[in-house]
């Protein structure tokens, strides 16, 4: 008799470890968007992989911070919800960051009574010598931990990780449609595919003071026509946001629509518009309105 196995699988590690990029390998499509700024992730996403016995909900969060505002202090309630419900914990560690470990994940990692896969992202970028000596330090920090070394980027490893994951679920019958794979809604992936084009087009504070809200999306005779609204904190944001002439605002807009339209696999008809919301990331009633609970 055949069984069917389901369960959470949680991705968790320290900003820039390489969480949505090995998301996205593992789901074999683009849910999480990508940059090598710190904190390119807000949210807990969920994607949903499906084989015809087996169903694992990844779920990403932000990276693990020490939180200096309101918005880092709702993005570590993402991360502190996803070590409540998890089957399998995948914990991605950085092998060049040189860095000072994540002290709160080893202590919760180690303490939660259920398997952890441990990857170390990055073993292309460091030596053989470097690498064995990370194995052997993480085996110290968390004992019960599985070791793999992968490259999420590369591709390397990584299809060792879903036999593995299938290895350590329970049995259950799936707890989403096998038609799902993801739970965020559509306008979701619009605000994070223009956040995206900020966080690679701008520098310094702008990128982290943006929040996108897509007002509009409607579909016609085949085409989806979008209206989307990039929120900033003061006037001189919105000013460099838009840049001179409107030209960097338009050149977000042109490279948001190349990808939305790959995603939905439809024309795309999208509409920028920059507004100010003062210290939104400080005011609680703004994140919640943002989603940030």
């Amino acid at each position: 008799m055949n069984t069917h196995k389901a369960g959470f699988v949680n991705i968790v590690g320290k900003p820039n470890a390489g969480k949505s990029t090995l998301l996205n390998q593992l789901m074999g499509e683009k849910l999480a968007i990508v940059t090598e700024k710190a904190q390119t992730t807000r949210h807990r996403i969920f994607g949903i992989y499906n084989e015809e016995d087996l169903q694992i909900v990844f779920s990403d969060t932000p990276g693990v911070l020490d939180p200096k505002y309101g918005l880092q202090e709702r993005m570590m309630d993402f991360v502190k919800d996803s070590l409540q419900d998890a089957d399998v914990f995948l914990f991605i560690v950085d092998t060049t960051d040189r860095s000072d470990p994540s002290e709160f994940l080893i202590e919760k990692l180690n303490k939660i009574p259920v398997p952890v896969l441990l990857l170390l992202n990055k073993m292309d970028k460091c030596s053989q010598a470097h690498l064995e000596h990370t194995v052997e330090l993480w085996h110290k920090r968390i004992p019960k931990a599985e070791i793999l070394p992968i490259s999420a980027l590369e591709g390397f490893n990584t299809d060792i990780i879903l036999p593995k994951l299938k290895s350590m679920l329970p049995e259950n019958p799936p707890y989403y449609d096998k038609d799902m794979y993801t739970d965020k809604p559509e306008r979701f992936f619009v605000n994070e595919a223009i956040r995206e084009k900020i966080l690679l087009n701008y520098d310094k504070e702008i990128p982290y003071s943006v929040e996108v809200v897509t007002e509009q999306f409607k579909e016609k005779e085949g085409i989806i026509f979008i209206d989307a609204v990039i929120y900033v904190e003061r006037d001189t944001q919105k000013g460099i946001l838009i840049g001179h002439k409107g030209e960097a605002i338009k050149k977000v807009g042109t490279e948001a629509r190349v990808d939305l339209e790959k995603f939905f696999d439809k024309k795309i008809h999208l509409n920028l518009f920059v507004k100010v919301k003062k210290d939104w990331r400080r005011n609680d009633r703004d994140l919640k309105n943002f989603g940030y609970r």
